[in-house]
């Protein structure tokens, strides 16, 4: 197959999923509300995690509860499955309106026993410092990838084609989260940080047989990129289909906690294999091209 003739088709596909992100999340900001579906990590809130002691109706007997004690119009309400078991997440971190709400539950079910099993708050003033770290992670993790990878291919160009291409993987795990309103907590940054892990080993494999390559194929940078890829695309798609298993069995069979975790994970191996193959050596060549546009005039 021929990827350095179609590249710019593989470009277009990216900035059109790209720009549907974006595109979200304008649309979100502009009815209100936040760009992603922040999470009270992000935001500030608490969750409640309790025992009512028998069954019940999360829409009818929890719910309006919430909505009422708790002020808030959009509370998270999970059952914990095979038990009488509750999690409920919501913005509000004011002590009073929690106590009011866990005695309105009490009364509505006619019990004074403790069912609080466990109680997270996460202070508005705390979330902006984990968003900065967030940021922060993720700058630094590419800054010393390509550091690593300039040192190591002693070529810049392979490493800023891979940092690259790592920002079109972030983009579009980005555009997931925006499409899909997939809770931006905790597991958002483990998400993005194991995808970035997986998409530059995949990355460095194609480019380590490019810079083997070229001891055969000189003077041709097409045909040294797809030669290259060729004998790699193999090893990349089973590399990807063992770890979409696991991924998958994780999406299937997994809580509602851990599906938030693993369904970006399922795209992020998708995107990572994607821009090795058809974004990362294709970028390389075009910053070639330059180079070598520049030194002729």
């Amino acid at each position: 197959m021929n990827y350095i003739t179609n590249r710019y088709k593989f470009f277009a596909f990216s900035a059109l999923l790209i720009i549907i992100g974006l595109g979200m999340m304008v649309y979100h900001g502009m009815q209100g509300e936040d760009i992603l579906n922040y999470d009270i990590e992000f935001k500030g809130g608490t969750v409640l995690h309790l025992d009512i002691g028998t069954n019940f109706d999360a829409n009818k007997d929890i719910l309006p509860l919430a909505k009422e004690y708790l002020e808030d119009n959009s509370p998270v309400i999970q059952i914990v499955p095979d038990t009488t078991e509750v999690i409920i997440t919501t913005q509000v971190t004011d002590s009073t309106l929690r106590k009011n709400f866990v005695d309105a539950v009490k009364e509505q079910f006619g019990t004074n026993e403790n069912i609080i099993l466990e109680e997270n708050s996460v202070s508005p003033t705390i979330s902006p410092e984990i968003k900065t770290q967030a940021i922060s992670a993720i700058l630094l993790g590419s800054l010393l990838m390509l550091i690593y990878i300039w040192i190591r291919f002693n070529d810049f160009k392979f490493g800023a084609s891979a940092v690259l291409a790592l920002v079109h993987d972030v983009l579009i795990m980005l555009m997931v989260y925006a499409v899909f309103r997939v809770p931006v907590n905790n597991s958002f940054i483990a998400a993005m940080l194991t995808i970035i892990g997986y998409s530059i080993n995949d990355t460095i494999i194609v480019f380590d047989r490019i810079r083997e390559n070229r001891k055969s194929v000189t003077n041709n940078d097409e045909e040294l990129i797809n030669l290259s890829i060729n004998q790699t695309i193999t090893r990349s798609i089973n590399t990807s289909i063992t770890t979409l298993i696991m991924v998958s069995s994780l999406l299937i069979f997994g809580t509602a906690s851990v599906r938030e975790f693993a369904f970006p994970l399922v795209i992020g191996v998708l995107s990572g294999t994607y821009s090795s193959i058809f974004i990362a050596s294709p970028i390389w060549f075009e910053m070639r091209k330059a180079v070598r546009n520049k030194k002729s005039k």
